[in-house]
């Protein structure tokens, strides 16, 4: 089951993809015509270091925010006062382990006011990489390592670094439409749903190629809609989780189409020998939904 991402916390201030089944099918007759190559042996041991390398980017930079907060020198009643200045703020203040809502506008979070009235449009993309606290960071992170690393084998850094920068900043854009002017928000949530709409577009539009397609769709499903169902909890920024998920079930179909069996096992056909017919690469189905999803990114 893929971990819940963390929700994008709004906090008030005062002062203004699935299990083994939905794996390509086996294609017997592709290898018994083409032994695995060494360059094949070498691209299944690949590790991806594009989503690792955006977990640690969150992990430091919640770091450097907690050494900014410096709690012992504005409050006496810090947890876990021994870290120092790395110490949380008082366990009534955030419960989620982490610095103070002051702290956090100041190195970036989502401040309709700041990005209005001050034109500080560069929140929407730094407030996805800022966090409210311990917990947020490691729930957002475990979500990110499980279901970005396999995208990532999968289609490439590229494809997922895109999908997963622009989700996160249509979710921002989205919240900043309707978050509350007197909260912030933070954290990469609003990334992480995106991901998981382009793991729904991508099943979607590459439905034949994949095995038990009613037991995958179900699950995936029902994990969204679990995630979803938290923007009811008080100090979610539900607005992110929407806007995320849509841009990126939309950039799935953009960004995550896969050519069709027919076409792939044209590929392996040895010299000398030739398919009854020409396949397409995708089918129809495929080009159209790459078109409306095209259309309605560009509109919205």
């Amino acid at each position: 089951m893929t971990p819940e991402p963390l929700p994008e916390v709004q906090i008030p201030v005062s002062t203004r993809r699935g299990d083994g089944s939905m794996s390509h099918p086996v294609m017997d007759a592709e290898m018994q015509i083409r032994p695995v190559s060494p360059e094949s042996k070498r691209l299944k041991k690949w590790f991806p270091g594009l989503v690792p390398s955006f977990a640690v980017a969150n992990v430091v930079l919640f770091v450097v925010t907690m050494g900014v907060n410096d709690c012992p020198k504005n409050s006496d009643s810090c947890s876990l006062r021994f870290l120092g200045r790395f110490a949380f703020q008082p366990w009534k203040e955030n419960p989620l382990l982490g610095p103070s809502a002051s702290t956090l506008q100041k190195m970036g979070a989502l401040d309709v006011s700041e990005g209005v009235h001050r034109h500080q449009g560069w929140r929407l993309i730094t407030c996805i990489w800022l966090h409210a606290g311990v917990l947020h960071l490691l729930g957002n992170m475990l979500s990110l390592l499980v279901i970005g690393i396999r995208l990532e084998q999968e289609f490439g850094s590229v494809r997922i670094g895109l999908l997963y920068l622009i989700s996160g900043f249509a979710g921002s854009v989205l919240s900043a439409l309707f978050i509350i002017q007197s909260n912030i928000s933070v954290g990469a949530s609003g990334a992480l749903f995106g991901l998981l709409g382009g793991m729904l577009s991508e099943l979607i539009t590459n439905w034949t190629i994949y095995v038990n397609k009613v037991a995958g769709l179900l699950t995936l499903v029902v994990v969204i809609v679990i995630n979803l169902a938290l923007g009811i909890l008080p100090h979610v920024d539900s607005f992110a989780h929407i806007g995320g998920f849509i841009s990126g079930f939309l950039l799935g179909f953009v960004f995550l189409i896969r050519p069709w069996f027919g076409w792939v096992s044209q590929q392996y056909i040895l010299p000398g020998y030739s398919s009854a017919s020409t396949k397409p690469k995708f089918k129809i189905y495929q080009i159209i939904l790459w078109m409306l999803s095209v259309i309605l990114l560009i509109v919205g």
